[in-house]
């Protein structure tokens, strides 16, 4: 499997879906001529995971995770040639993948806008703290995980996950809603 999650204090909870499992991780910015060589030699029967921060143009980077903004996209326009090529098997989690995904013609499990920090929920009036975001999405990760463990397909975990919301708060159901199979 390969992972591709830039380095970032905010999304280190991701990492709950990739732990212990046999994994190339990137963590950190490649040119894409490197992206570009990495993605066409990883066979297309491999897992991708693709998480972090981003926007319906990719997956964002940034050089120092403790300053605020991005630097540029590790995985934009030019990378989704070679994702193609994966016809399903590429998962997705960052805010607005999913449209990324569309626009691109990948396939494969993709979130919409997930509130991981507490500027989000704020712009999206959901009301929380800091303490209870972060264990609702500890709690919905741990769940995406054992879903993909049990070897559920990608294409069911949307409904499956929300199934498992036992948390059942205006945040759970904002963020559970947001998986989707394209």
């Amino acid at each position: 499997m390969l992972v591709i999650q830039p380095k970032d204090r905010t999304t280190k909870m991701l990492s709950i879906l990739y732990e212990w499992l046999e994994a190339r991780l990137i963590e950190s910015n490649c040119s894409n001529k490197e992206m570009g060589h990495l993605l066409h030699h990883t066979s297309p029967s491999e897992r991708i995971m693709l998480l972090g921060h981003g926007s319906d143009k990719g997956l964002y980077f940034r050089k120092n995770d403790e300053k605020e903004g991005f630097d540029g996209i590790i995985i934009g326009h030019l990378q989704a040639y070679y994702l193609r090529k994966h016809c399903g098997g590429i998962i997705g989690i960052w805010c607005h993948a999913v449209e990324f995904a569309k626009k691109e013609g990948l396939h494969g499990l993709f979130s919409g806008m997930i509130i991981s920090e507490m500027s989000e929920a704020e712009e999206y009036g959901v009301v929380t703290d800091k303490e209870s975001m972060d264990k609702t999405n500890r709690i919905m990760f741990t769940q995406l995980r054992r879903l993909m463990d049990n070897g559920t397909p990608l294409h069911e975990i949307p409904e499956r996950l929300k199934a498992l919301d036992t948390t059942q708060s205006d945040l759970s159901r904002f963020n559970y809603e947001r998986f989707y199979y394209v």
